[in-house]
Parts: C-alpha cells; structure tokens; sequence
C-alpha cells in the first residue's frame, strides 16, 4: 500500500512539473509571438515615417521636422524612443530621450550604437541630392520591452505561487499527521488501560497463592514496563515537562530492563555506570522509550546473534548516548530515511518506532538523533545528542 502511495504521489509531481513547464512554454511563446508582431508594426511605423519625411521634405536643412504633419506623426501618441540626425550625425530631433544624452556626445553615441543593435537604422534621403540626408535611430518602446520581460516574470510569480502552494499543503499535511499521530496515541492508551489494571488484579492474587514468586516478580516487572508504556503513549501531544535527570541512570534502567530479554547469542554492554555521571533536561519516560527503540532496533539488525554496545560520552556543551551493534548495516543512502515515517526494511511493523524516537528527540527535547557510521555488513551507530546541564 505505501509503495503505491509513492508511486502515486512521484506521478502527481511528476504531472504538476509537466504541466508547469508546458504553461511556461506556451506562455513563452505566445508572448514572444505577440512581441515579434509588436516589432514589426514598430519598424513599420519608422518606415512609414521615413516615407513621410521624404514626401514632404521642403528644403536642405531638415524642414520637414518643422512640418505639422510630420511633428504630428512622430510625436503624438508614440512611445518609441528616437534620434534623428543628419549625415554627420547631429542631431536634428529627439523623442523619449533624456537632454543629458542628448547635450553627452560620448552618452549620445553609446545610446546610438544601443539603438543601432536594436534596430536597423532607417535613412530619408531628399529627392534634389544624394549629399544630404537624415537618419532615423529608434530603439525598443516600452510596451515592447515589458512583452519581452513579462513572460519571465510571469514564470516567477507562478513559481512563488507554487512554492507557496507546496509550503502551505506540507504544513498542512503536517498538521495533519500530527493530529493522526497524537489521537494514536492517546487512543492506544485509553485502549490499554483496561487490561493493565485488570492485570494488577491478576498479579495481587498470584502473590497470594502458593506457587514461585520469582516468575511472578518477573511478571510484575513486565506489567510495570507496559504500565510505563501506557504514560508514555498519554504523554504525545500533551505539554511534556523537563527536568534534570542522570542520563547514566535513566539509560541504564532501559539497559538492565532489555538485557534480561534478549536471546542468549546476543551480548549487550553498557558503560555509563562506571563513569561520572552527566545531567541532562529531559522527560525520563519519553526518553526511556527513545533508547529502547535504538535497542530494539540494534536488536533486529542482529538478527539473533551478535553485540550491542551502549554507550555514553560527553563535552563541556552536551552528552551524548550512541547505540552500536554488529547488524547488517544500513547503506548511506537510507541514513536520513530510516528515521521517516514508514520507512522500514522490516517484513513487519509500521516503521514507526525511529520516527517517533527523532520526534521525541528533536521536538521535545531539542536534541539531534542520527547515524553517526553504518556499514553494510559490520554494523551500525546511531547517536543521540542532548544539551548537557551541570547541578
């Protein structure tokens, strides 16, 4: 079912990247068509300028600029930048060009060189001589060069958009499997409770018969564990208090707990209760869950035989617990991924268990969980860092 689910979604990105490139592209090309035809009713309208100038030119020294008709054509309702001037390249006329251009010759002539890579310049030649003409320099209007940008600045706004969109929907679907995540467990413990209280009824009446209370004992200690469990699963999602606690102690606890439970092939050691001690702010039953997850873990990887080694080390600014086993290993493309939810390479189990240790770590505790070295077939160390507190 969650191979499918990937599937499904990879095909879902897959087809919103696809059709945001095909609108990119269409909106690419409409608008590029649309600036190529703006283009040429622009050259067009020089050209027809230069008709008219040629038409009506009245004498040698630029006449028809002083035209009515002329002035009137050129200037009114036209937003292409122009220089004309004469054969020298004086400047006879203007239009959209800045004064300070205009009175710069080496200003003057960048922005003539500009508008001749824009366009070709158009010559108006006086019917009466060949000696004499004007020059026509224009350059691209704004409208055209806000149609060669728009389609550029289309695609960001889309992008933002999107990007938005995607932020928001994993916010979402965040907040989502938190509430899934939380009303889980709370309905396991609710569900739980029941039959936990009906086995301390159970315990109190094997201590009263007359048979081996060691195996009773050992009972208890299991039906106390699962007790702890049931504290565990009520404390998701509720305000989870801090306090200092020994780290060497709480992980030790966990230790001692688990070593009397694992097969004979397996060996399990612990250093922390032969160093120093080290203090850390944590919640000493949600922590407890943490590190027997890494055991459980560590254990599974082994798959009946093989060692496990937890141990505890500090610096000045944090402790850290690393939990190494002699397992098969986990290639480092997985790393990161082992602590998703549902990730697992496990044939059973919901590939919970490391999610729910990375939450507990990193959101309750503000500490970092990761791999620190795997290798396939030597092993693996997964490392718990926590800030580290002095009494």
């Amino acid at each position: 079912m969650k191979l499918r689910l990937d599937r499904f979604s990879f095909r879902n990105r897959v087809v919103v990247i696809v059709v945001g490139i095909a609108l990119g592209t269409i909106s690419l090309l409409y608008t590029n068509n649309m600036a190529r035809r703006l283009k040429e009713k622009e050259q067009h309208d020089v050209a027809l300028w230069a008709h008219t100038m040629e038409r009506v030119n009245r004498d040698v020294m630029g006449g028809a600029m002083e035209d009515p008709l002329i002035a009137d054509i050129m200037s009114n309702n036209n937003n292409i930048p122009f220089i004309i001037t004469n054969e020298n390249l004086e400047v006879i006329n203007s239009h959209l060009i800045p004064e300070k251009i205009i009175n710069h010759p080496g200003r003057l002539r960048r922005q003539i060189e500009k508008f001749t890579e824009e366009n070709i310049p158009r010559p108006v030649h006086f019917w009466w001589t060949n000696e004499h003409y004007h020059i026509i320099f224009y350059g691209k209007s704004a409208l055209l060069k806000s149609l060669y940008y728009f389609p550029y600045i289309q695609i960001l706004v889309i992008t933002a958009f999107i990007a938005l969109g995607f932020v928001a929907f994993r916010s979402s679907k965040h907040d989502e499997q938190n509430r899934v995540w939380i009303g889980l467990a709370k309905e396991t413990a609710h569900q739980l409770g029941t039959p936990t209280s009906s086995l301390l009824g159970w315990i109190e009446y094997l201590r009263s018969q007359d048979i081996d209370q060691t195996a009773v004992d050992e009972m208890n200690k299991d039906l106390t564990h699962l007790m702890k469990i049931v504290d565990r699963f009520s404390k998701i999602g509720s305000e989870t208090p801090l306090a200092p606690a020994n780290i060497n102690e709480v992980v030790g606890e966990s230790v001692m707990y688990f070593r009397k439970r694992i097969p004979r092939n397996v060996t399990l050691d612990y250093n922390g209760l032969a160093i120093a001690p080290v203090q850390a702010n944590i919640n000493a039953a949600l922590f407890e869950w943490v590190v027997e997850n890494l055991m459980k873990n560590s254990l599974d990887a082994l798959q009946g035989h093989g060692a496990i080694d937890v141990r505890i080390s500090s610096d000045d600014k944090n402790v850290m617990i690393d939990v190494k086993d002699t397992g098969k290993g986990i290639p480092k493309s997985n790393w990161k991924r082992i602590f998703e939810p549902g990730f697992t390479t496990k044939t059973r189990g919901w590939g919970l268990g490391l999610s729910l240790s990375r939450r507990i770590v990193e959101e309750y505790h503000q500490g970092k969980i990761a791999v620190v070295d795997s290798e396939i077939g030597k092993g693996t160390t997964i490392r718990v860092t926590l800030k580290r507190i002095f009494a």
